[in-house]
């Protein structure tokens, strides 16, 4: 059901929008575990190191289509708030024929470069050719990965947050039990782990993309819409293009930061695999529940009611609280059990330093919470510049700090990057969110 986020009381319209993401976040979650569980748990701590070490190579793919379905979103929701749907159904199918050429060539260019890049991050030859065999049939999957983003992002826009649970849902249930069935039943080892998420991938694809072009078919135009606009396609480039930019960045710069993991032995990769796993799952849960802010952004900018935003900004730090504190408590409590519930027996050095990350990185959540929601309100406004200038700033902090700080305190100053960049990305997004969309001055 498609609905119109530029009317009624911003607070009640945002949590009533956001629910459903809250969920999705739960299931979100699910999935992302579920391969380093499985594999620490049933296949030893030299696949949840493999899958780890491939994981952070993943994401470079995962910031290219985080970024397509941005371009298209944004977009998308402002045509929908504006009421300009024959542009909006234009707009949809410019999205995914210029999404192919983009998922193609990154799949010519995945498969040539992945040895080199596992090289070239130090991959430990324990767990090198599984690492490689995980990443090969991950971009196997590549197109399945950008459709299924791009069609949730279609229905984000159109302001339905629970056709994508409802998806979400279902795709993260059959993985954790198709990993079980591929590790256990059938002995893949690392490629079942990875065969388990190809498959599931692909039919949540196929479902959403048919459900999709029946979704559309329910908005009316009064004339047949063009399937490609040049001038829409220069409008999502200029959204997307900084959001690969800003994602990729982040990727390469987690990529440099996980070789210098490595110098650290397989050990210490096995603890950051399980640790970031639970991080991530914040992370990713937190910017999840943000676009939802940043949708509610763009159909309020397309429909020029602006002064609904600022109710945004706060309504959205109390849902992303909501979260926040039962998290952080959560994980500093039970920090130990939870790093080994990714492991059968673990050494030592992998408990330890896994559990010293989250005590190190989880007391400054807050900060995080608070970055994300200026950072949604920025790029539902189409302001990714300043968007993207205070996550450079985060990330060049994070990989050089950490560079350095390893020289002299060894993995433990790696995990003290962190919280210094994201302090400082937090004051300079809260700033130029405050200053560009609430201005002091009513004229501007």
């Amino acid at each position: 059901m498609n609905n119109d986020l530029t009317v009624g009381d911003p607070t009640k319209v945002l949590w009533k929008f956001c629910l459903p993401l809250f969920f999705s976040v739960i299931f979100q979650q699910l999935y992302n575990i579920a391969d380093s569980l499985i594999a620490g748990k049933f296949i030893g701590e030299t696949a949840l190191a493999a899958v780890g070490n491939s994981y952070e190579i993943t994401l470079v793919f995962l910031a290219v289509a985080f970024g397509c379905n941005l371009g298209c979103s944004v977009i998308c929701a402002q045509l929908f708030g504006a009421k300009r749907y024959t542009e909006l159904k234009t707009c949809v199918y410019t999205a995914f024929i210029a999404t192919s050429a983009v998922f193609l060539a990154l799949m010519a260019l995945g498969y040539a470069l992945q040895t080199p890049i596992l090289r070239a991050v130090k991959t430990p030859e324990d767990i090198f050719d599984d690492s490689r065999l995980y990443l090969s049939i991950y971009i196997s999957g590549l197109p399945f990965l950008f459709m299924y983003n791009l069609a949730t992002g279609v229905f984000s826009a159109l302001g339905d947050s629970r056709t994508p649970f409802f998806f979400l849902a279902f795709s993260s249930t059959a993985n954790i039990v198709m990993d079980v069935v591929f590790v256990k039943a059938f002995s893949l080892g690392v490629a079942g782990i990875a065969w388990a998420t190809f498959v599931c991938q692909g039919i949540s694809c196929v479902l959403s993309v048919i459900y999709l072009g029946l979704r559309l078919r329910t908005v009316y135009t009064d004339e047949k819409p063009p399937v490609f606009s040049k001038d829409l396609l220069k409008k999502m480039t200029a959204i997307a293009v900084p959001g690969v930019l800003q994602q990729s960045f982040i990727s390469v710069g987690n990529i440099i930061i996980q070789g210098i993991i490595n110098g650290f032995g397989t050990g210490v990769i096995a603890g950051y695999a399980a640790a970031i796993k639970l991080n991530n799952m914040f992370i990713n849960a937190s910017q999840t529940l943000c676009s939802g802010i940043a949708n509610f952004t763009a159909q309020n900018v397309g429909a020029k009611k602006i002064h609904r935003i600022k109710s945004g900004f706060f309504s959205g730090l109390k849902i992303e609280a909501s979260v926040a504190v039962p998290v952080m408590i959560i994980y500093l409590v039970f920090a130990e059990t939870l790093v080994r519930f990714f492991m059968k027996d673990p050494s030592s050095l992998a408990v330890e330093s896994g559990v010293k990350f989250i005590h190190t990185v989880v007391p400054f959540y807050i900060m995080v919470i608070t970055k994300h929601v200026a950072d949604g309100i920025l790029r539902g406004a189409g302001l990714m510049k300043r968007f993207m200038l205070a996550t450079f700033t985060d990330l060049t902090l994070r990989v050089g700090l950490a560079f350095v700080f390893s020289r002299f305190m060894g993995y433990e100053g790696i995990w003290c990057a962190w919280p210094i960049g994201w302090g400082i990305a937090t004051v300079l997004s809260v700033y130029m969110c405050f200053t560009k969309m609430f201005p002091k001055k009513k004229e501007n």
